[in-house]
């Protein structure tokens, strides 16, 4: 059940400010408070859903076109395409999922580390 009270609900509701990267009416793209890179963007859909699988099984076809759309868009208007980044998105507690509404994490702008 997705919990309407998440961090990333509220600053979609505005009460909780975020360093903007991109946004429009499906989805929201800000700077990570505690980057784990260079550069890290959070993006996250505008739709309530915990996880990926919810995502993807409950937002309509064009939802979910354009939010991965975005994903491109921001990686574009970050400039890091041709020198490279990482997509990270984490799942349920298992998967080390924070945040119970499903984001997407783009890593970039240095050499960063093999996932083994």
């Amino acid at each position: 059940m997705y919990d309407k009270n998440n961090i990333f609900a509220k600053i979609l509701r505005k009460e909780i400010p975020c360093d903007k990267v991109y946004e429009d009416e499906v989805s929201l793209f800000f700077n990570d408070v505690n980057p784990q890179a260079k550069i890290h963007v959070l993006g996250i859909p505008k739709f309530p859903c915990s996880t990926f699988s919810e995502f993807t099984k409950n937002a309509n076809n064009e939802i979910i076109t354009s939010f991965f759309k975005n994903v491109q868009l921001v990686i574009n208007k970050l400039n890091v395409e041709k020198s490279g980044y990482r997509l990270i998105t984490n799942s349920g507690e298992d998967g080390g999922q924070e945040v119970a509404h499903f984001h997407i994490h783009i890593l970039a702008g240095e050499k960063i580390g093999i996932i083994k």
